[in-house]
């Protein structure tokens, strides 16, 4: 890693997004195998993944337009198509298909490894949590949902509805994210569901890329699960900490759970989520604006909204490899 930072501090970049599209090439993380059925790859993962982050940084709404943007003979949109790797323009069904089948969720968690084998993050505690996104367009009621009638035009047919203390029923889908706690609060782990789908059921996808690097996974209690907790201790070699209660049928080894949840050391484990992975929900919102999702369809919106949690990934790590003294400062980057 140390061997990269030199390299990337020899990069001359003229903007932040040229700088980050070089800094993707530096950083092993993606390899494509070499495909038993089929055609291979004309344009490797790690190009196409730099050429969404284009997409991303600059709020372009479609891959058409995407296409269009690279089309356009200008000295910086060809800096930018070289930054990324192209050497000739793709076609556009190229970038719909790609798109679709992008492995974020696997670059998320390599990222997520390099700044917890970097220092960069405390490894302590990392905290989970889900979120839900609001699907665009009308909303699919569950009375016509059960008869398969679609009343109107424009429905997202993948979406679904799910319930939250804070904002009610809420049709579209659920971001989970796993972060780090402490000074620098960062995404480690991301995955994606529709909305109806319970937070338990995402919690391995979410510690598995973390295993070995962190101590602590602090929870709200739709995490606690007796399964999850074998799981995190057995498989993580970490402590699951969420509130847990004491009834009168409680087993010993839940009892031993509560008391320490309840001990000064489980609070403070706990306490951690309100500062890090609740207000990193808001920012990611804020930020790419992905509140209300700008695409219809269960992959479409999938690689968006996770290609957003990349982008905030590798504008931070830019931010503490240059020397940023406030690298969670992303908006300004972007221009927002």
């Amino acid at each position: 890693m140390h061997i990269m930072r030199r390299s990337f501090s020899k990069i001359q970049s003229e903007s932040f997004l040229i700088g980050i599209l070089h800094l993707i090439g530096l950083l092993c993380l993606y390899k494509d195998l070499d495909k038993k059925r089929g055609h291979p790859y004309v344009y490797p993962t790690t190009v196409m993944l730099r050429c969404f982050v284009v997409r991303i940084w600059l709020r372009i709404p479609s891959n058409n337009c995407l296409h269009q943007y690279f089309e356009i003979d200008m000295p910086y949109n060809q800096k930018v198509m070289g930054a990324c790797g192209l050497h000739c323009l793709p076609d556009r069904r190229t970038f719909d298909r790609r798109f679709k089948v992008l492995p974020i969720k696997n670059v998320i968690a390599r990222m997520g490894n390099i700044f917890l084998l970097e220092g960069l993050v405390d490894t302590t505690t990392a905290s989970v949590d889900s979120s839900l996104l609001k699907a665009g367009g009308p909303v699919w009621h569950k009375s016509s949902m059960k008869k398969k009638i679609l009343p109107i035009s424009g429905i997202d047919t993948d979406a679904r509805w799910g319930f939250s203390k804070t904002r009610g029923w809420v049709f579209g889908y659920k971001l989970h994210i796993s972060c780090s706690t402490g000074d620098l609060v960062v995404p480690l782990s991301a995955d994606y569901t529709t909305a109806n789908i319970s937070d338990n059921c995402s919690y391995r996808s979410l510690v598995v890329p973390i295993a070995g690097f962190v101590e602590n996974v602090a929870a709200d209690p739709a995490y606690d699960d007796c399964e999850l907790y074998r799981f995190t201790n057995d498989a993580c070699v970490a402590r699951l900490v969420c509130p847990i209660k004491k009834y009168d049928s409680t087993p010993p080894q839940r009892i031993e759970l509560v008391k320490f949840y309840n001990s000064k050391e489980g609070q403070a484990i706990y306490s951690t989520r309100k500062i890090s992975v609740e207000p990193l929900f808001e920012i990611l919102k804020d930020t790419f604006g992905i509140g209300t999702l700008p695409v219809r369809g269960f992959e479409m919106s999938a690689s968006l909204v996770l290609s957003c949690v990349f982008v905030y990934q590798l504008a931070v790590y830019y931010n503490c490899i240059t020397g940023n003294d406030r690298p969670r400062c992303v908006r300004r980057m972007l221009g927002n």
